[in-house]
């Protein structure tokens, strides 16, 4: 799978992609990662990507010819396993259930947004996901495109060594529900910690019980920290 980045900060990508899951996964040949500096693509001697917005308002907006020469130049053949993601405040929010679609992909880039915004006609015309990693801002893409990234690879077949692991995780789709619901709690040892003990059918040896423990604890533990997932 390869994530292509198109960001005006190329540099902020190196300490991120050298550590942990993605960094292996990188090293074993199963991900690849490709930077591109937007500034590349200006028209100008200054490297110019931004400008004031019609209309009047404060801040600066990514022009749309950098953006779109970049991927048409980094993608220019688009298809069903090549998709365009806008990484900006505006766009659905990012779940489990999007990092699930995306892994189906062969070739994802990932548009980071910077100032106040990217004039609309990237996410009108070339993007093919307007995505947000949660309802707030950020002073740019860089952040969520290296979640995107964690998110997705370790649902790519290799990349997480326990292949069980990536679906026994903190979201995990409830047959009988329907819809995801939160992992349950998890305890290590010591089986007893400041008297805070650990649930005792966890070291009863049945299996039958402790699975029915587990998937209890899991719904009510997304009833209290997550009750809108059960709402959908």
């Amino acid at each position: 799978m390869i994530f292509h980045v198109l960001t005006i900060f190329p540099d902020f990508f190196p300490g991120i992609l050298g550590h942990g899951i993605l960094s292996r996964a990188i090293r074993a040949g199963l991900v690849e990662v490709r930077i591109h500096n937007l500034r590349d693509w200006a028209a100008d001697r200054h490297k110019t990507v931004d400008d004031r917005p019609f209309g009047g308002g404060e801040g600066m907006l990514l022009k749309p010819e950098p953006i779109f020469d970049a991927v048409e130049t980094v993608l220019p053949e688009r298809g069903v396993g090549r998709k365009v993601i806008l990484l900006s405040a505006q766009g659905r929010v990012f779940d489990q259930q999007a990092a699930r679609r995306l892994v189906q992909s062969d070739e994802l880039l990932l548009i980071c947004g910077r100032y106040e915004g990217v004039d609309e006609r990237v996410a009108e015309h070339l993007a093919d996901e307007e995505l947000a990693i949660g309802d707030y801002v950020l002073s740019g893409g860089e952040l969520a495109a290296a979640i995107v990234m964690d998110a997705v690879s370790r649902l790519a077949p290799g990349v997480v060594g326990n292949e069980a692991s990536a679906v026994q995780e903190s979201f995990r789709q409830d047959e009988e529900l329907g819809c995801e619901i939160l992992d349950c709690p998890q305890y290590t040892r010591p089986a007893d910690f400041r008297g805070w003990k650990i649930p005792e059918v966890l070291v009863s040896g049945n299996h039958a019980a402790i699975r029915q423990w587990r998937r209890e604890a899991a719904l009510a533990k997304t009833r209290r920290n997550r009750p809108d997932l059960l709402r959908a």
